[in-house]
């Protein structure tokens, strides 16, 4: 999902800690997605409440979203809305290969291979159902403020840290540097182990932060260049140039100054390239939203989780505990945060 413009931008380790105080406007299909692949049984299995329902989402935004919260960061949640015409490709593909993926996680799990059921489990991870509905619940249940953009979310948290009504985009994905994110902090909701792939070794992940005027300036382009760059490796709205990486694509990119000379030297061209470059210099964004944190409400939390999905009362309590606590932590008034 994304664009992979990892190996040129300088990522700053920090510390949950380090973003004390700052509103963080945070893509929340792609949180949404990391929770319905990580929290998951030993054979890729989510969690699953008496009906069938997946609740792996649930269990992330109300556990991993406290742990923010008690960092004393305040969380913005802002969902996608109609994606663009030119994505349908995309989405279709990737529905594809999490059918593919399903297939693969079965067949494993038939023979008893749990590692390689996980792997595969995780790539077929699908938002369907009532999840976007019941997340937006739960997190307005817990006080947080939900924004609905019109199109990406992506770009309309990009759009709220250039307004300057949060401190940075959060996101595992570069998209939002393309849409113009002065800021992007990765990594927030997986912080803490993690076991690498195929390997029985654990290793700490800690939240990054890019910050987009640095890393241009140091790569020497524009940010419609980066966007250029990002076209020929390919993003959520094109394949890209088979062969070419974002190493490659900064040396065309630099030597013709725009992607169309790249794409002369190169014999080929990208379907929807002038609509896709404007769509990221110019999406489609709204400045109606209000950024307001409430009390969480603790027993409809509970209802919700407990009654509702068949959650761990004594686990929830505990967490919606530590939720208050931290809505209030430091505070002299109730007006900072509600």
């Amino acid at each position: 999902m994304g664009v992979d413009l990892g190996d040129l931008f300088d990522r700053k380790e920090i510390e949950l800690s380090d973003l004390k105080g700052k509103i963080i406007a945070i893509d929340a299909y792609n949180t949404l997605y990391q929770f319905l692949s990580i929290i998951r049984q030993r054979d890729g299995t989510p969690l699953i409440d008496s009906r069938g329902e997946i609740t792996s989402h649930l269990s992330g935004f109300l556990y991993r979203t406290t742990n923010l919260v008690e960092a004393g960061i305040k969380p913005v949640f802002v969902f996608d809305g109609a994606p663009p015409a030119f994505k349908n490709t995309t989405i279709e593909e990737r529905k594809k290969i999490r059918t593919e993926a399903k297939e693969k996680w079965d067949e494993a799990k038939a023979r008893g291979d749990e590692e390689e059921a996980f792997k595969h489990a995780q790539a077929s991870s699908r938002i369907g159902g009532n999840m976007i509905e019941d997340a937006k619940l739960l997190l307005g249940f817990m006080g947080l403020p939900v924004v609905q953009a019109p199109s990406e979310g992506e770009a309309q948290a990009a759009f709220m840290v250039r307004n300057k009504d949060a401190y940075a985009a959060g996101s595992q994905d570069y998209d939002a540097l393309l849409f113009g994110a002065p800021i992007v902090v990765r990594n927030l909701a997986v912080s803490g182990k993690r076991k690498l792939p195929g390997k029985s070794v654990y290793v700490d992940v800690k939240p990054e932060v890019i910050e987009l005027e640095k890393g241009l300036e140091l790569l020497g382009i524009s940010r419609e260049q980066l966007i250029d760059i990002a076209l020929l490796v390919g993003t959520d709205y094109d394949e890209g140039i088979k062969g070419i990486g974002p190493k490659k694509a900064l040396k065309l990119v630099k030597k013709h100054g725009n992607i169309e000379g790249a794409l002369g030297e190169l014999s080929t061209e990208i379907k929807n390239l002038a609509e896709i470059k404007v769509l990221f210099v110019a999406p489609d964004v709204t400045p109606d939203y209000e950024l307001r944190w409430k009390k969480p409400d603790s027993a409809a939390i509970i209802k919700f989780l407990c009654e509702g999905h068949d959650f761990s009362q004594e686990r929830v309590s505990k967490a919606v505990e530590r939720l208050l606590e931290a809505s209030d932590e430091g505070q002299q008034t109730l007006d900072k945060w509600f």
